[in-house]
């Protein structure tokens, strides 16, 4: 059980888009620097500026962009045991998340996502790579690809956070997540994303009509305070979807949220 922090702020977040330059402050957004169109390999010189620059490869039948995401192990640089770390390839299957329905009158329904846990990896980062998910679904035609929500919180670096562990004594969290700065970000399929060490995170968050398989990547030393850690908390920080059943759909989203995915 996660030590449950003694108190948290009330907090509703509007998702936006996961880009490169939203998601930097917390690790790396990756997605294809490619349009879809593009189906023979283009000369260097017509393609738009990219770092890292793309070399040719695979008998000139690819393009190689590397690397586009840190593979980061600090376990050497202190974690406290001492014991080193490998990398390891895991898959996480995540089913869709069910949502609270928030009623209004006069206005539609919405659907929230209520933000109970954050974890952190403090000396690696994490990738979470989707499969079998499709970038180029047709909304409302047929059944609608689902989404994933990713969702961080800033580290208050040197401050400590005082919660209660589940023999009820009280604990103290170093370096515990801001919850006054979660932030929200919906990806869709063709998107991964690397946490950044010690960036405080939710466990993945699928919304849709079905589950979504990631591949994780990371390093592990095998002791679970040096893996993972985590704080819980109880209500008031939660993500609002908007209306009941659009988050999914760009076109019907008041706020177009999904419009520059």
């Amino acid at each position: 059980m996660a030590p449950i922090l003694t108190s948290n702020p009330t907090v509703t977040i509007t998702p936006e888009p996961l880009t490169r330059v939203s998601f930097a402050p917390f690790g790396t957004a990756i997605t294809s620097p490619l349009p879809r169109e593009i189906n023979i390999p283009p000369q260097a010189s017509s393609l738009p500026p990219h770092i890292p620059t793309p070399v040719l490869a695979n008998q000139n039948s690819a393009l190689k962009y590397s690397p586009i995401s840190p593979l980061t192990d600090d376990y050497a640089n202190g974690c406290p045991s001492g014991k080193s770390a490998s990398a390891r390839m895991t898959m996480f299957c995540c089913f869709p998340r069910k949502l609270r329905t928030i009623s209004a009158s006069q206005k539609p329904d919405n659907e929230v996502f209520d933000v109970r846990i954050l974890e952190r990896h403090p000396f690696t980062n994490q990738t979470f790579i989707p499969t079998d998910l499709s970038s180029h679904a047709k909304v409302g035609d047929g059944e609608e690809e689902p989404i994933f929500l990713v969702i961080v919180a800033p580290t208050l670096k040197g401050e400590a956070a005082t919660a209660k562990n589940a023999a009820g004594e009280m604990i103290t969290i170093r370096d515990p997540p801001d919850l006054k700065n979660v932030r929200a970000f919906i990806a869709r399929g063709g998107q991964a994303v690397t946490y950044g060490v010690g960036t405080w995170h939710a466990p993945m968050v699928v919304l849709g009509p079905r589950r979504v398989d990631f591949v994780v990547v990371q390093h592990v030393n095998g002791v679970d305070e040096e893996d993972c850690q985590e704080a819980a908390f109880g209500e008031g920080i939660v993500v609002n979807l908007g209306a009941r059943g659009q988050y999914g759909r760009p076109e019907k989203s008041p706020a177009r949220l999904w419009a520059k995915l």
